[in-house]
């Protein structure tokens, strides 16, 4: 049974604090363990272009995705996203569902024509989501961010819908 993607609610705020909370989540994204959960609540409180979506399997969230539209004038064209995925359910399509349903938003509704991300290179399975839903490498950035005690590198990723 696919999951159903829809809008995050105030009452999700414990479910999406508890998938960053995974270490596998949190190693992968610039989060910090141990955050309280009034540093989530910003994501449920209204901000310009900001699209907070989870995935629902069986009445549990079980993901989130958070699509940010830039507020510059000369970049509304252009979206940012961040996702996590809990650990139980990694694997099982629950990321491709959420970022299906962000870029149908993106392509349909928000008339956007670039949507970009920052990937950790080490992060393959990821990477390999995001290219098959037509990702490209744009750079590569040395010593980016700090994880389990090494400095890494992060790959930054776009994709163009073709307007022509």
């Amino acid at each position: 049974m696919p999951p159903v993607i829809r809008h995050a609610e105030p009452a999700d705020l414990a479910a999406v604090k508890a998938i960053y909370d995974q270490p596998s989540v949190y190693a992968n994204t610039l989060q910090l363990p141990f955050q309280p959960q009034a540093k989530w609540q910003s994501l449920f409180e209204p901000q310009p272009g900001f699209y907070n979506l989870v995935a629902e399997l069986d009445g549990q969230v079980v993901g989130q995705l958070g699509l940010q539209v830039m507020q510059n004038p000369r970049r509304r064209h252009v979206a940012e996203f961040g996702m996590g995925v809990s650990e139980p359910f990694q694997g099982q399509g629950i990321g491709s569902a959420l970022l299906r349903a962000a870029l149908d938003l993106a392509d349909n509704w928000l008339a956007l024509r670039r949507v970009e991300l920052l990937v950790y290179s080490s992060n393959e399975s990821a990477i390999a989501l995001y290219e098959r839903f037509g990702f490209e490498v744009e750079a590569e950035l040395a010593d980016y961010a700090y994880q389990y005690g090494n400095y890494i590198s992060a790959l930054v990723m776009s994709r163009l819908r073709n307007t022509a």
